[in-house]
């Protein structure tokens, strides 16, 4: 495998000096939870590699105690799709800030010759890390 190094004298894989390519996501900007809320809600998204490249993702949650998120991570393919669970514990509708709540979808390239196995060193080096955000909306 081709190898560069990093302004930060760390060698950087090549596919992880690519900006990765772009994700599609049903639904695609925003996921909406209906009234009433004193029991769990499942919401499901399709998350779908839309490039070329096989690509590492994790999801994030402003709000750890109400969503849940599974799985959390994984590994697609190109042209690759998942489906992903989003779960909103029962809460006191209306006495809870819900303002803020979103989940966030980070991906990035894996490593040319890693395993299809997800791991989270591939966010925390020299590779691009994409962002789509998904704002959760309440109907009461």
């Amino acid at each position: 495998p081709v190898r560069a190094v990093s302004p930060h004298n760390q060698v950087v894989d090549m596919a992880q000096s690519f900006p990765p390519g772009d994700i599609a996501t049903q639904p695609g900007t925003k996921i909406v939870f209906n009234a009433p809320y004193d029991d769990k809600h499942t919401y499901h998204i399709k998350v779908t590699n839309s490039s070329a490249r096989r690509i590492g993702w994790a999801f994030k949650t402003t709000n750890m105690k109400r969503l849940g998120v599974d799985p959390g991570s994984g590994v697609l393919d190109p042209k690759e799709a998942a489906l992903i669970a989003v779960s909103c514990d029962a809460f006191a509708y209306g006495q809870e800030d819900t303002n803020n709540d979103r989940v966030t979808i980070e991906w990035t390239n894996t490593p040319d010759g890693a395993a299809k196995q997800f791991r989270r060193e591939w966010f925390q080096g020299d590779g691009m890390v994409r962002r789509k955000n998904l704002p959760i909306e309440y109907n009461p």
